[in-house]
């Protein structure tokens, strides 16, 4: 197939299904399952997730980052602060994430609030990350213009040596936590007469679950 074709490029979809009765009270259990579940079936990438911010101008970015965890209710993930995704976390406090696993038909959608997690946190992580990984977060000035690999490489290599054994965690790099307040459960059906469940959080607190039309 050509890529004038792409048009006529579809897939019916018909593992699984997902009913509301189903789908455990609380999103984030509910998430988790299917997290196991991806992890379990060994699909490509399973806490790959899209994250899209919006700029002080309104003007919406998205990229793939990994999931890190589910601590205290929320979505964890780590990325230098100074980047373009944390200048526009800055400027609009909320974000979307969206995990899709195609080897189980499935999708989620997350809205939420986003706020930096305790530096103790952060600290934490970045301890249990491979040596080379520390040394990058300092070497790359994330998002911004480079003139040539060559610099990138003569930075790590200077950080190498600054930091032999014990590398501390630069200032402009940490963790990230999204607060959900709209989680939606997607599964692919025949004939795109998809399952859709969500769940939006209300003014108690609580969680209110529905169908949506596919």
């Amino acid at each position: 197939m050509k890529r004038h074709d792409i048009a006529q490029i579809r897939q019916d979809y018909s593992k699984k299904e997902l009913s509301i009765t189903d789908c455990l009270a609380d999103p984030l259990a509910q998430f988790s399952l299917w997290l196991d579940e991806a992890i379990a079936s060994e699909v490509n990438e399973p806490t790959a997730m899209n994250v899209a911010t919006v700029s002080q101008e309104g003007k919406p970015s998205a990229r793939m980052v990994l999931l890190k965890g589910i601590e205290g209710q929320q979505f964890v993930f780590y990325s230098n602060y100074s980047s373009r995704k944390g200048q526009q976390i800055d400027a609009t406090s909320y974000v979307a994430l969206t995990f899709f696993w195609p080897e189980l038909e499935r999708q989620v959608r997350i809205e939420g609030r986003i706020h930096k997690v305790a530096n103790s946190v952060s600290d934490a992580y970045f301890q249990s990350r491979p040596y080379t990984s520390r040394v990058g977060a300092w070497a790359s000035e994330q998002s911004q213009l480079l003139d040539s690999k060559t610099t990138l490489i003569k930075r790590a290599a200077f950080f190498a040596a600054k930091y032999i054994t014990s590398v501390p965690r630069p200032p402009h790099w940490g963790g990230y936590g999204i607060t959900p307040e709209r989680i939606e459960f997607w599964q692919g059906r025949p004939s795109r007469l998809h399952d859709r469940v969500v769940y939006a959080l209300n003014a108690q607190g609580g969680w209110d679950k529905c169908c949506l039309y596919p």
